[in-house]
């Protein structure tokens, strides 16, 4: 009731003043970003100016920036003693956007005086409020911060981020607005040449931020691009439906007579909440605001996935070598039901496929797929489509076969989204933030980052050569290095490929990515966690599944060590788990075209794991292959227990092989190797005191023990207790 209160005096405070025929007067009131510094062109450039122009003539903007003020008044330069104060109190501005805080993360600042900020700020409000009573006060959540700048680690990240923290405190205690300069940044470092002061295009961003707060124009009512015809909606969890329109709009949902109303705030934004549904439709879903209707049709509820990663999982079925052999209907879309017989095959999947502008192949980028890219517009606008010969065929082999097994077995629609782009690293798919705090190095000077993989920062280069040319017209920091953004960059896939799907309703995740990591796996184990919780937390869900694919076999020496790593991943990342294909691997290519097992025993995780299906209680070594448990020193030998192990066999009816003991040196000796029960016994004279064993420890290995049901046992390492 407040905030709708707020809204509507909001509102009503620009009619009155326009009906009263007078300018309204905006003060933009801030530091050097205000200003304008660091633009060739500040009177025509800075924002107030732009802000200006988009206005119009019944406004007059006033530009009352001071370069290195402060809020506080102990700061180092205070903006309540500058003389830009002095005249922005003579404005008496009806409007008054604030924009300080950036400079109090000096050192000299804030660990003084952090404990006066708050105080400070509310003088500040209430000494506009003297001049003008009844003026609009708009203070901002501040614009960011790059990690280029040079006291970041040292500080100014930390206490940036204390400082954002508090502004919504002194709007409330001040009952004042807030206006966001954060998010519409956060993801934009190239529009920030020194890290910190916007270009022309980032002050031009800032006084659109303002228009559309002060105005209200958003544009109308709009849904995110991946709400479309023929969609599926997550079954059995509440489904948040979210979207923008023009401030103070009334905004109702209704699908399968259920109806959420919601109002669009001052940022334009509105969210409802419809109850949970069970699998089924077609259904319609409607949205209607004041003067908008969107309605979307073919609708169904059942289950939805999101299937990740590098160019194993964007690996179409086209090329996959069980193409040739699937015979793939048009779907019928008819009415589902309860009632469906059990075994019926004809149950729709969708798929939602992104695809990118232009491939990571080795060629220079044009100019269009640069900008697009900086852009964040790198992948292609798509819809939601019915699973056809036709549209499969273009789509990712490892997520069809997954999808097909869901379908088979649960008996109700597939949604699979696939986003997947060749060569990215997994940095590339966490969040800015997370990075920045958990492990901010690896932004640093991406194209010449050894945490980043050699190939990767090569290919990139080469992509963006236009772009890195002295004089190209792209964008610089203030030392002539490129701001060029590209799908290998640190952050920049979470950014072009995982907000703008909107927080869309997932039962979760498969993801298949660790080539262009395999060269550092203990960078590797720090930044896996980091995506998975990344994803939770952006999806709200801090135990969606994610399900990962072990790295094949490949003749590169770190992938024994890699695929190890992952191994112990899965164990230590709750809710994860990890689908073995060493087995299905090329000796020379990183690409095997063997994917339906790939996708398959993913499947098994997820109805295992996710779907908890009765059958796997009772057959616990169907969900996936012999997992190492642990290796202990027996007379004569070295017995290794497995999870999962019932039925230990060899997958081609050959002796075990590629067991390796270590002597008390470290040097691994060939072992002999055989079943016993649930465990293998390893033995070899030559090294009468084991001190470590491992398996299939070859890039390109011929490793051969399965479980009863054929699944392969992962690679592994360990010393011996």
């Amino acid at each position: 009731m407040k905030r709708k209160l707020l809204l509507s005096l909001v509102l009503l405070f620009s009619t009155v003043s326009l009906i009263a025929g007078d300018k309204i007067k905006v003060a933009c009131v801030g530091n050097s970003i205000t200003y304008g510094y660091g633009l060739a062109h500040r009177d025509t450039e800075s924002y107030p100016v732009q802000l200006q122009r988009l206005l119009g003539d019944k406004f007059e903007v006033g530009n009352f920036g001071r370069s290195g003020a402060t809020l506080l008044v102990h700061g180092h330069r205070p903006y309540v003693q500058q003389p830009e104060f002095r005249a922005a109190m003579d404005f008496a501005g009806d409007i008054v956007v604030i924009h300080l805080g950036i400079n109090d993360t000096d050192p000299r600042d804030w660990p003084h005086y952090r404990d006066e900020f708050i105080t400070d700020y509310c003088a500040l409000i209430d000494s506009f409020r003297t001049v003008n009573p009844k003026a609009r006060i708009i203070i901002a959540r501040l614009t960011p911060i790059s990690d280029r700048h040079q006291r970041f680690q040292s500080g100014t990240r930390d206490w940036l981020g204390e400082i954002q923290e508090v502004i919504p405190l002194i709007a409330e205690a001040r009952g004042v607005e807030i206006i966001d300069f954060n998010t519409p940044f956060y993801n934009r470092p190239d529009y920030f040449p020194d890290g910190l002061h916007p270009n022309p295009e980032g002050a031009e961003l800032m006084a659109n931020v303002v228009f559309r707060h002060l105005t209200g124009n958003y544009g109308g009512l709009q849904l995110p691009a991946i709400y479309s015809d023929g969609m599926v909606l997550q079954r059995s969890v509440p489904l948040r439906i979210h979207g923008t329109a023009n401030a103070g709009e009334k905004v109702r949902v209704k699908i399968a007579g259920k109806t959420a109303k919601a109002m669009a705030g001052l940022d334009g934004q509105w969210e409802v909440t419809i109850s949970p549904m069970e699998a089924g439709g077609p259904f319609t879903l409607s949205v209607v605001s004041d003067d908008k209707q969107i309605t979307l049709h073919d609708v169904l509820v059942g289950e939805v996935w999101l299937c990740s990663g590098q160019s194993n999982m964007a690996f179409t079925l086209s090329q996959a070598a069980e193409y040739s052999n699937l015979s793939i209907p048009s779907v019928k879309r008819e009415k589902l039901s309860s009632s469906r017989r059990s075994g019926e095959r004809d149950l729709p999947i969708r798929l939602y496929n992104l695809l990118p502008i232009c491939p990571t192949d080795n060629v220079e980028w044009d100019s269009l797929t640069l900008r697009q890219t900086n852009e964040l517009k790198y992948l292609k606008p798509t819809t939601w489509t019915d699973c056809t010969a036709e549209t499969v065929a273009g789509f990712s082999a490892v997520a069809y076969f997954f999808g097909t097994i869901l379908r088979d077995s649960l008996q109700v629609p597939i949604g699979l989204i696939a986003n997947a782009v060749g060569g990215t690293n997994t940095e590339s798919w966490i969040d800015r933030r997370t990075l920045e705090y958990e492990f901010p190095n690896i932004l640093t000077d991406w194209l010449h980052n050894d945490f980043i993989q050699d190939w990767c920062r090569g290919r990139a280069a080469k992509n963006i050569a236009l772009a890195l040319k002295e004089g190209s017209g792209f964008p610089m920091t203030r030392s002539g290095e490129s701001l060029q953004r590209h799908p290998y960059q640190p952050c920049y896939m979470y950014e072009a490929g995982i907000i703008p799907l909107a927080q869309f309703p997932l039962r979760g995740v498969i993801w298949y990515q660790g080539e262009s990591n395999a060269h550092n796996k203990d960078a590797h184990a720090k930044l896996f966690p980091l995506l998975v919780e990344s994803w939770r937390r952006n999806w709200h869900n801090p135990d969606m599944p994610f399900l990962f694919v072990q790295l094949s076999s490949l003749s590169r020496p770190s992938w024994p060590w890699f695929r190890d790593s992952q191994r112990q991943l899965q164990q230590q990342v709750p809710h994860t788990a990890m689908a073995v294909t060493f087995d299905v691997g090329d000796s020379l290519d990183v690409h095997p075209r063997r994917k339906q097992p790939v996708g398959e025993r993913l499947a098994r995780l997820a109805l295992a794991d996710v779907y908890v299906q009765p059958w796997f209680a009772s057959h616990p070594s169907a969900k996936e292959g012999p997992l190492f448990s642990e290796a202990l020193r027996r007379k004569g030998g070295v017995e290794i227990r497995f999870d999962y192990a019932e039925g230990l066999t060899t997958s081609d009816g050959s002796p075990l092989r590629t067991f390796e003991v270590a002597d008390a040196f470290g040097i691994f000796h060939p072992a002999e190797a055989r079943v016993d029960g649930e465990s293998v016994f390893v033995s070899c004279s030559e090294v009468k005191t084991p001190t470590a064993v491992r398996y299939g420890w070859q890039p390109y290995t011929r490793a051969n023990l399965v479980n009863i049901y054929g699944l392969p046992a992962s690679t592994f390492y360990s010393e011996i207790k």
